[in-house]
């Protein structure tokens, strides 16, 4: 349902970059509580670092622009305290942590939260609720964290993780790829049951429609080359859907002939790059992991 408040993210004029390589170009975004926006786009576009910098991924550079959450700038804010401040970011390919079981893992990014400051035995009790609700083994609650598990499952995880901390804002990252049916069927009810529980705001990365069949779409954003070039209401998936991102795509052939200004390549090649291999300036994968987390 479509919220009129002040937005609870506002994004102005961002501009990012990794290694030195610009990615994000002049990004303008804003969701407010309880909405859900979905920003779509081909691979390589940057939807996957916009996502990352707002958690404040410190493999990404802030080159311009501000971001506001809660009425508050996140400008120098580490990835936990942003968590803590309300944000989620799940990811495209969630991390193996060897030696941390998973109940220890969860225990530890539920600490001292709001609401979350649960006894021993409440709190597995929760958890343990919450994997039922997602079709998950309980016996993966005494595994290491993400090791052995298959694409699904840890997709699962990541249900587990929204479900319980309740965010004010989740950035759900590709959380579709890769899925079948069936698992894609239990994602899109641990999303709603986070809809349901918390009246939390979504944004929904992805380059395809499948998660966003069962979502109410407050609004769509095309990204192409680190540029918001198009922005619409939810019949732009179906748009999407039936003819891709190709009218979309514009070559600086096309811009020159249309005597419009054509997104800046690099952002393409740098985000295809970090898609390829997405944290070869991070030193340590796993504690970004459980701090963003």
């Amino acid at each position: 349902m479509t919220k009129t408040s002040a937005p609870l993210l506002s994004i102005e004029s961002l501009s990012a970059s990794a290694e030195g390589s610009p990615i994000l170009h002049g990004v303008d975004l804003a969701v407010g509580a309880g909405q859900t926006h979905v920003i779509m786009g081909p691979n390589g576009a940057g939807k996957s670092t916009l996502g990352h910098v707002i958690m404040g991924d410190p493999a990404y550079s802030l080159d311009g622009g501000r971001i506001l959450f809660d009425g508050q700038s996140l400008a120098g804010l580490s990835p936990d305290k942003r968590s803590r401040a309300g944000l989620f970011l799940s990811f495209q390919a969630p991390a193996e942590i060897p030696g941390v079981p998973v109940s220890s893992f969860l225990r530890a990014a539920a600490a001292g939260r709001d609401g979350l400051d649960l006894k021993g035995k409440q709190f597995r009790k929760r958890v343990r609720a919450l994997a039922e609700e997602l079709d998950m083994d309980p016996s993966y609650l005494d595994r290491e964290l993400g090791v052995g598990f298959s694409g699904g499952e840890k997709k699962k995880l990541e249900m587990l993780q929204l479900l319980l901390l309740q965010p004010k804002l989740a950035i759900l990252d590709e959380t579709d790829s890769g899925l079948d049916v069936d698992a894609l069927g239990v994602m899109s009810r641990g999303i709603d049951a986070y809809r349901r529980t918390s009246d939390g705001a979504l944004v929904v990365i992805t380059h395809n429609t499948r998660i966003l069949e069962r979502l109410d779409v407050d609004r769509v954003h095309v990204m192409v080359l680190g540029r918001i070039v198009a922005e619409g209401d939810a019949s732009l998936v179906a748009e999407i859907d039936a003819h891709g991102f190709e009218r979309f795509e514009r070559t600086p052939e096309d811009a020159t002939r249309d005597g419009g200004a054509a997104p800046d390549a690099r952002g393409d090649g740098a985000e295809a790059a970090r898609q390829a291999d997405p944290s070869p300036a991070s030193a340590d994968r796993a504690a970004q992991t459980v701090a963003t987390l």
